[in-house]
């Protein structure tokens, strides 16, 4: 399995929705609307934040 990494190519804002796709290998736009519809019904808390703290964490993939 490979190591989960900000997606370079497939991003909107910070490539993390396109990095947890390629990672699980599914369509960035599922991950995308998923996780717009978990941040809407459940508030900031803890998606939204789960989102800063993944940007700090997570690093940018590899060019090359």
């Amino acid at each position: 399995m490979t190591r989960l990494r900000r997606s370079r190519t497939d991003r909107k804002i910070f490539g993390i929705c396109g990095g947890l796709a390629k990672w699980w290998n599914v369509d960035s736009t599922l991950v995308r609307v998923v996780f717009v519809l978990l941040l809407i019904f459940t508030g900031f808390f803890p998606f939204g934040l789960l989102y800063l703290i993944m940007v700090l964490v997570v690093p940018k993939e590899r060019v090359g």
